[in-house]
Formats: C-alpha cells, structure tokens, sequence
C-alpha cells in the first residue's frame, strides 16, 4: 500500500485525539458554567461573555486555519491539522517543518513514510519541551521576576523585553539566512524580508487605527491580517527578486 499524507486512517486517528481535547472543553466549560451560577453572576452576563469570546476566537483562529494551509502542501492536512489544534505554536511548526524537510532534498515529490514520521517527531517532540520545562522552571522564574520588579520596576521591565527579543530574534535569523545572497548578485535572499516588512507594516497599520479610533477588537484581527496579506505580497515578491537556486 502506498503511503500518502492525506490517507483516511490518519484522518481518522487525529480526529479521535481533537474529539477528545474538544470533550476536555466542553466538560470544563460546563463546569465553570455552573460554578459562576454558584457564585451568583447572571445568566444575561454569562451569555454576553460567551457571545463575546466567541466572536473574538474566530480572529485567533484564522491565522491558525493560515498555518494549517502552508503546511498542507508537504504534509498534507491531517498533521497539520493536529499539531496546531492541541498543542502546536504557527511560528515554531512552520520553521520545524520547513527545516526538516529541506534536510531530506531540495526537490521531494512527495514525502514517504519514514520521512513523514520524522517530520512529526520533530514538529512534536521539540514543542514538549515546554510542557515539562513550565512545571519545572515556571513558579521558580515567576518568584524572580516578581522579587526584581519589587527591588527596581525599570531593570524588571529591561530584564522581561530582553528576553522577548531573544526569542524574536531565534525567528530573524531564518528570515536574514539568505541575505548573504544580495553580495552575490541575487536576490531571492530579500523576498523573507520583505515579507516580513509587509507584516510588520501591517500590524503598525491596525495598532494607528487602533489608537486614532479606540477599536480595540482590531487588535484581535492583527494577526490574522498580517499573515494573510504578508502570504499575498510574497506571491508578487518572489516572481520579482526571484527564488533560490536548486
């Protein structure tokens, strides 16, 4: 039998796994349901901020639905679907499926069985990292953070930004990989950066509107909107500087 990344039984399998999680869902959110009518809040109230979260998830999850789409073209969609629906982050399984696959040949028609499996290792494995390291680490860097916020509130601030930028900049160092390319001549080594201008141009654009307007459910929309217009402008982008040699 032939493999394929799209086949029922994988399907099948991840259905069985998100059916589960969605079950965790509904069963806690039943019981936090009933909980708030135990401490007295109104039924008007817990209906609004359901209608609310609701309507707010769908921001959020259209960047996820994004993800599930660029990973689909090597993957299929039933691994995809799975690593960003229980625990998965769009920006890590991107790069972790991207990388992994570039490892076995610039060129694959299509991945086979073993090198779908690797794949998902990698994809899966890594990102369990942080369920062990939280537990581990968390309470113990949380107490730190919040005894040198009480001894001086600007380094807390400075030690907090540092460490977001150190994790920014692990992702600028794939988008800048190929820059070196521009001193040879070429120039597919600009179409990530680029791109990412787009995003960010994208994201400053809602944070003005944001500003001038007070619309703060833009701000749920940013992410979403970024993704999905900085993906159209690498169309454009890559037929003008070009693409990597092979």
């Amino acid at each position: 039998m032939n493999f394929s990344v799209n086949h029922p039984l994988l399907f099948v399998m991840v259905g069985i796994i998100i059916a589960a999680v969605i079950a965790q869902s509904v069963y806690f959110m039943v019981r936090a349901w009933r909980r708030a009518l135990v401490l007295g809040i109104p039924k008007d109230k817990l209906k609004k901020i359901v209608r609310s979260a609701a309507v707010f998830t769908i921001a959020p999850a259209v960047s996820i639905v994004v993800g599930v789409i660029i990973l689909s073209k090597n993957l299929g969609v039933a691994l995809p679907w799975l690593r960003l629906s229980v625990i998965g982050s769009l920006s890590y399984e991107t790069i972790a499926a991207e990388q992994t696959i570039k490892a076995f040949g610039t060129e694959i028609p299509a991945l086979t069985a073993s090198q779908y499996v690797t794949v998902a290792l990698v994809m899966t494995v890594s990102i369990l990292v942080g369920i062990w390291l939280a537990p581990l680490l968390g309470k113990k860097m949380q107490a730190g953070m919040l005894t040198l916020e009480k001894r001086d509130k600007k380094w807390a601030d400075i030690f907090q930004n540092s460490l977001f930028m150190g994790m920014i900049s692990a992702f600028l160092g794939f988008v800048f990989c190929d820059f070196s390319s521009v001193f040879k001549g070429l120039t597919y080594g600009l179409v990530p950066i680029c791109v990412m201008a787009v995003s960010a141009l994208t994201t400053i654009l809602c944070g003005l509107i944001m500003k001038k307007t007070g619309w703060r459910w833009i701000s749920d929309y940013a992410l979403p909107l970024s993704l999905v217009l900085a993906m159209a402008a690498a169309i454009p982008l890559t037929g003008w500087l070009g693409t990597a040699p092979v």
